[in-house]
């Protein structure tokens, strides 16, 4: 018997979402060429320290503009509702591999969410402290306290972005069958009803 697929993806939002993987990769490699002496190696990927620098704030905006098309299209499926909140309450459950009391979620569960909210407000709080320090541009513009507290909430958005495209890469390996989704964009109506039982009935509503 043929397995039965459904689409999760569009070709145009899977090709963004690895656009936006290309530039985190880049500018983040590039971003820690400045975060430690120690680091510094990493800038001779893009040519010298003096490239690193030129590049990574065309990379970073490229990353976040990348983020704004998926953010428009996905921001409405990621609010929190009441199902979330119990589904929040068993969570321990699930990640000792017990998933019979989960409740039923849509196209993302909790944990999916936390991750996409992660994500936007870390990126917000990169776009507006980077724009602040990026030189010659707009750093003249403001005192030099206000300037380094910037760097410092930008290093920190930083962390937090990484940590959470960790959590999101090790959530897609750890799902049998969800890298699936953003490679082929589709998944197997098994895998739906396993794991997103509600999109599953949304899905095939009236089949």
């Amino acid at each position: 018997m043929k397995t039965r697929m459904l689409q999760r993806y569009k070709d145009g939002d899977r090709m963004n979402h690895w656009f936006i993987a290309l530039m985190f990769v880049l500018a983040g490699l590039s971003g820690l060429a400045f975060f430690h002496p120690s680091l510094f190696f990493l800038s001779h990927l893009f040519g010298g320290g003096s490239w690193a620098r030129i590049l990574h704030p065309f990379m970073g905006v490229l990353m976040v503009l990348g983020f704004l098309g998926l953010f428009f299209k996905l921001w409405r499926d990621n609010l929190v509702t009441d199902t979330d909140r119990e589904w929040k309450k068993h969570a321990g459950r699930m990640l000792q591999g017990d998933k019979s009391g989960m409740p039923p979620v849509g196209k993302y569960n909790y944990g999916q969410k936390m991750v996409f909210w992660a994500m936007a407000v870390s990126l917000l709080v990169l776009l507006v402290t980077g724009l602040m320090f990026w030189r010659p541009w707009f750093a003249p513009f403001f005192p030099i306290d206000l300037l380094r507290l910037a760097v410092l909430l930008h290093a920190v958005a930083a962390m937090v972005l990484v940590a959470a495209t960790i959590m999101h890469v090790y959530a897609a390996i750890w799902v049998k069958g969800t890298v699936r989704a953003m490679t082929r964009g589709t998944v197997t109506e098994g895998w739906a009803k396993a794991n997103h039982p509600l999109w599953h009935e949304e899905m095939t509503k009236g089949r």
